[in-house]
């Protein structure tokens, strides 16, 4: 990643490593949830009931890669910043939009050895109800029979 001239390479890939995962809570479990008349009664209308850390699943110790590399672009110069250096915090958040690819990619070669060819609309965060319901097979269809309907959450925790 380039981060121009390295102040400290430890912080740095510290702060790759924690915003990278941050970004896999935004793009796999950090699902908002509001209160409506027809799924989520018992919130008020509009009210956002996942408001803090303590109402939605954010990452954990065992949501960390083990084998998680980080390499740095050495000697990247910007002339117009404080000691050459460039910030780090949304691009390594913005790395983890590929593990929400892969998951999608994932249901899509499901889907595809099902019969099932074409477009699939699958909702960021890539929750695990979201990707079950996403993998159509004939438990789903009980519950979703259009397989291409698109199905949100309504607060399943």
């Amino acid at each position: 990643m380039d981060v121009g001239t390295l102040l400290n390479p430890q912080i740095d890939t510290g702060q790759i490593e924690g915003n990278f995962i941050q970004g896999v809570g935004l793009f796999t479990m950090e699902e908002l949830i509001r209160g409506d008349k027809k799924f989520n009664k018992w919130i008020p209308s509009g009210q956002l009931y996942t408001c803090g850390v303590d109402t939605y699943k954010i990452p954990s110790f065992s949501d960390v890669p083990i084998d998680f590399r980080v390499s740095l672009l050495s000697n990247s110069l910007n002339p117009r910043a404080i000691y050459s250096s460039k910030g780090i915090g949304e691009p390594s958040i913005l790395l983890a939009a590929s593990a929400f690819v892969a998951l999608k990619q994932a249901c899509q070669v499901y889907r595809e050895q099902q019969s099932l060819s074409g477009y699939f609309t699958l909702h960021s965060p890539a929750t695990v109800e979201r990707l079950r319901m996403a993998c159509v097979d004939e438990f789903t269809r009980r519950v979703c029979p259009d397989e291409y309907e698109t199905v949100l959450s309504r607060g399943s925790y």
